[in-house]
């Protein structure tokens, strides 16, 4: 079984900005919804641990597993160039990414897709046919792109739809 688990709350998420790679920790909520998760998953054994570079992910999966996670940069979050920290409100967007006309450093969405999409193909390569619990802990972006890898990517392209609230997950299965 695949876990897929957004970090805790932080305070630009508190704040309602966007977060990027120059988020935050996690805050005194977000580590709360850390250990909550804990709780909520502490019948399962986990075989592997996955995160994002970012510490708000680390921090939110060895809370929830007491296990070491293991970084992936394929699955950090998604790149935010100068539109990072900014109030999602003031930002311009091009769909459910900053516009790349008005901010600068902002991540093609596409080759993010691709490089989330080949972290699972990779996973699945290795544990598919396994009887083992994964956990993999991301944001917003990369939960969603991960739902959209056993989804599929809805018509209007906003893998967003899938992604869980702050310390919250969502289960998955390899075919």
């Amino acid at each position: 079984m695949i876990y897929v688990v957004r970090h805790g709350q932080t305070e630009l998420n508190k704040e309602g900005r966007l977060q990027g790679r120059q988020g935050l920790q996690l805050n005194e909520f977000g580590i709360e919804q850390a250990k909550s998760l804990r709780e909520s998953l502490t019948d399962i054994k986990f075989d592997w641990v996955y995160s994002s570079p970012q510490g708000r992910a680390i921090q939110t999966a060895e809370i929830a597993t007491g296990m070491k996670a293991i970084i992936d940069n394929r699955i950090d979050v998604f790149d935010l160039g100068e539109a990072d920290t900014l109030k999602r409100s003031e930002v311009k967007m091009a769909g459910v990414v900053p516009d790349s006309s008005v901010y600068r450093g902002v991540e093609d969405i596409n080759g993010f897709i691709k490089r989330i999409f080949e972290f699972m193909h990779q996973l699945k390569d290795a544990y598919g046919t396994k009887d083992v619990n994964i956990l993999l802990s991301g944001h917003r972006c990369t939960t969603g792109c991960i739902g959209a890898y056993f989804e599929g990517i809805p018509k209007d392209g906003n893998v967003l739809r899938y992604s869980s609230e702050n310390g919250h997950f969502k289960t998955y299965k390899f075919n």
